[in-house]
């Protein structure tokens, strides 16, 4: 264990700063939502990647990996969905085991309603706190992490 480069006081600083600012930012978040408009961010962020998507629809395996969700939580979320109304279960049309998922209009209209809260959020809580420096940099962070996250396969989406 003698070749672990153990994090100096700055780096476990800079670590810890991070890791808490992320967890109390996406409580935040979820919490706003779940306030104002009744859904958790998890679902919040299934119907914007529904509603980005060619005709409002994904298959189900790259609608998981969109949101970083195993297969089975978000066939989970996409049922409370269906209940609502907001999203529908359709077959593929170009593999029978395949199925998509896509954002009704009643959906489309949920995600309307909850946009203006959430983005107030999300400015109130991080885009306004920070400079247009600080926001380049984060930027800057952000991408390296990913890169390097997708680079070493890291990032692949859970099962």
């Amino acid at each position: 264990m003698s070749d672990i480069r153990w994090l100096t006081q700055a780096e476990q600083r800079a670590w810890r700063s991070f890791l808490e600012a992320s967890r109390l930012l996406f409580e935040a978040l979820d919490r706003d939502l779940q306030q104002d408009a009744g859904i958790p961010h998890a679902y919040y962020e299934i119907l914007v990647r529904l509603s980005e998507s060619s005709e409002r629809a994904m298959r189900m395996n790259k609608l998981a990996e969109a949101t970083r969700s195993s297969r089975s939580r978000l066939s989970h979320a996409i049922d409370r969905l269906v209940e609502r109304g907001w999203v529908e279960r359709l077959d593929c049309p170009t593999d029978r085991r395949g199925q998509l998922a896509k954002l009704t209009e009643d959906g489309f209209a949920a995600l309307a309603a909850a946009a203006p809260g959430h983005v107030a959020a999300v400015r109130r809580f991080l885009i306004d706190q920070l400079s247009a420096e600080d926001l380049r940099a984060l930027d800057r962070i952000g991408s390296a992490i990913i890169d390097t996250l997708h680079s070493d396969g890291a990032a692949e989406c859970p099962n």
